[in-house]
């Protein structure tokens, strides 16, 4: 029996406290572990690059900005889909078998990507690339919470969270700077070094086992189909809602029933059949429980936070993507130099401690940008982006740690597929509700300057004759005309003031998504209780 399969079998019953020999981990195991969380980390690092570089790709490629957003939308769907399918069919494949062939198609397709000639092409390849691609990120926690012994969970957890929140920090960074310099091609070419010292390490670190292909008959079919078609109904709602204007788009509305009906039928098939396809009971416990919902809000912050200094440092700033990825490297690299240390601070202090501190600082970062002006540009994110930095990486890997303890490892694959599923939908709807908040305090913040910008102000008529006399100083020589550029002129100002506080508004909310965020870790249990009273 292998490595895996022995901690896949094992009773929890039959878990003994672990002796210094029982703790050591063979170099194949840790082989396994680090080739597992590079692939982790290159497909979450793929979200963030396409993203930084989408308007030169649909450049590129002759899609329209509409149309364009499919390229990234059509790889989340497919990401979030499989997600949760991973588990079961690493039993059906094995998991050798299955992450090999996952990680050779990923990379095939990601070069695929480069070639692409049109947007249907594009959108196709980039589908099948978020299918494999995502494959690789719950494979990696599965690997990290069944082959690692507790002892050296949290070293495993801590080189994970480098793919769950240094990758999307430092992605609009690398994509931007191969865009600028090299062309949007190599934003996909990237993959394929990297990705072949990938290949090598689980190659040879994951012994072979044989597959279980009578599984597929006993396969919770009915979950899997509701799952799949709940999922990719809301992931498309949620990326292109705002820009149909929601509710007010007939497709957006079929949709939204189609995934409510079917994730409903999706959660009453889990809770009832005998061998579901995700075990949500698990979601009942306290830990797992509340863990989650940390880290889904962890997830609307992390991503929501990406989204938005990109969108403002381009729209206020006038930015180009190499300068925004400059700005957003300092709310990654400063996790390169303290991820390696928590698992010290977790042995140190209380788990929960480092949680709350790390949930403290993201909310508080968020906070720091809530008063935004005209000048606000990289000097003044510096250490907001900073303290993020530390926030983001003090969280994960005991949250993860604190909501897994005590598992038992026939569970460990539906824990993976929810903790990682959760937290990207929780990026996705962070998204999608920043899309529409700021839409909505755009429109507020410029009604109500509109209103104190009027001719019954003395300081409004004095601005409208200077702007006047500039324009006819620069060559406008009809009066009226003169007169019409200073009106736009001053509608330009109201509605780029407007935009600046409608994105302060939305760092408010991202805040307060952290506070939410840390009144659940607060309900965890502590580590040292789970451990003595079991997974419950």
């Amino acid at each position: 029996m292998t490595t895996l399969q022995t901690a896949i079998n094992a009773s929890p019953a039959s878990e003994a406290p672990l002796s210094a020999a029982a703790a050591a981990v063979s170099s194949r195991t840790w082989l396994a572990v680090i080739g597992a969380t590079l692939g982790a980390f290159m497909a979450v690092l793929n979200i963030q690059i396409v993203n930084a570089s989408l308007a030169d790709i649909q450049g590129g490629i002759g899609a329209g900005i509409d149309d364009g957003g499919w390229i990234s939308t059509s790889y989340l769907i497919a990401e979030i889909v499989v997600i949760p399918l991973s588990g079961w069919l690493a039993q059906v494949f094995s998991v050798r078998i299955y992450l090999l062939t996952n990680a050779f198609l990923f990379l095939v397709f990601s070069a695929a990507c480069a070639l692409a000639q049109d947007l249907p092409q594009m959108i196709v390849l980039r589908a099948i690339q978020g299918f494999t691609g995502g494959v690789l990120i719950p494979m990696a926690f599965t690997l990290i919470i069944t082959l690692l012994p507790k002892a050296k969970q949290p070293i495993g957890l801590a080189m994970f969270a480098i793919s769950a929140t240094f990758a999307p920090a430092i992605g609009p960074t690398i994509g931007g700077y191969l865009t600028q310099n090299f062309g949007w091609e190599y934003i996909f070419y990237v993959n394929v070094v990297p990705g072949a010292i990938m290949i090598a390490m689980l190659f040879f670190s994951l012994e072979a086992t044989p597959m279980k292909l009578s599984l597929l008959a006993e396969g919770d079919w009915a979950g899997i189909i509701t799952m799949a078609v709940g999922l990719a109904a809301l992931q498309t709602v949620l990326e292109e809602g705002n820009k149909d204007d929601w509710f007010g788009s007939p497709l957006i509305v079929r949709l939204a029933v189609i995934a409510a009906i079917a994730l409903t039928l999706f959660l009453a098939i889990e809770l009832t059949t005998k061998k579901p396809l995700l075990n949500l009971r698990i979601l009942f416990r306290r830990n797992f429980g509340f863990g989650v919902l940390a880290n889904f809000l962890l997830g609307v912050s992390l991503y929501g936070s990406v989204y938005v200094l990109p969108v403002y440092l381009s729209r206020i700033q006038g930015y180009n993507s190499e300068q925004i990825g400059m700005v957003l490297a300092w709310t990654g690299l400063p996790q390169l130099v303290l991820i390696p240390l928590v698992p010290r601070l977790m042995k140190r202090f209380d788990p929960r401690l480092v949680i709350g501190v790390g949930f403290v600082l993201f909310g508080g970062s968020n906070f720091l940008n809530i008063h935004m002006t005209n000048d606000y540009a990289a000097d003044q994110l510096f250490w907001p982006n900073v303290i993020r930095a530390f926030g983001q990486a003090l969280v994960f890997a005991p949250l993860s740690s604190v909501a897994t303890a005590g598992m038992e490892a026939e569970n460990a694959g539906s824990a993976s597929a929810l903790f990682n599923m959760m937290r990207n939908l929780g990026g996705a709807i962070g998204i999608a509700a920043l899309q529409t908040l700021l839409t909505k305090r755009e429109q507020y913040h410029s009604n109500v300057l509109s209103q104190q910008v009027t001719l019954f102000e003395q300081a409004t008529r004095t601005r409208l004759d200077q702007l006047m006399q500039y324009f006819m100083s620069h060559g406008v020589i009809d009066r009226s005309d003169a007169v019409h550029h200073a009106y736009v002129a001053i509608g330009r100002v109201i509605q780029k003031q407007a935009l600046i506080l409608g994105f302060s508004d939305t760092f408010y909310l991202l805040g307060v998504s952290q506070i939410v965020a840390l009144a659940a870790a607060l309900m965890l249990t502590k580590p040292d209780r789970l451990d003595a009273g079991g997974a419950h």
